[in-house]
């Protein structure tokens, strides 16, 4: 809420506010997204993994960057989606767009997971 100058408030108290929206977005994701799921065992399986390959740190970074932007995506699609739920079940041809644009932004940065492991690994194994 603003203050008297229009103003969010600052400090410590807002800090721990927007910390605990966030983890109830993460909570809220975790509970009702079955892909969100998938993409966190994805996370814990390949983090430890992009570390451990990684010989510096912007191959790391590009290695756990890459899997953190697709959990970024998907809880962006999946607030997109739960918006359009909210106004009722029945086909409009703008909201199924608007759904399929937020798979389709997941599925891009899918592929980007997919050329920064290749590029950064790739090379290594031939």
């Amino acid at each position: 809420m603003a203050d008297e100058f229009g103003h969010l408030p600052r400090g410590p108290g807002r800090i721990l506010k927007a910390a605990v929206w966030s983890w109830q977005g993460l909570r809220a994701a975790w509970l009702h997204e079955s892909s969100f799921r998938l993409e966190v065992y994805l996370l814990i399986v390949l983090g430890p993994l992009a570390v451990w390959l990684g010989h510096t740190g912007v191959e790391r970074a590009l290695l756990l960057g890459s899997l953190l932007l697709v959990l970024a995506a998907e809880l962006l699609n999946s607030a997109v989606e739960a918006l359009i739920e909210r106004y009722g079940p029945e086909h409009h041809e703008l909201a199924g767009r608007a759904k399929d644009m937020g798979s389709g932004a997941v599925f891009v940065l899918m592929m980007n997971v997919l050329l920064c492991w290749g590029l950064i690994l790739g090379p290594r194994l031939l």
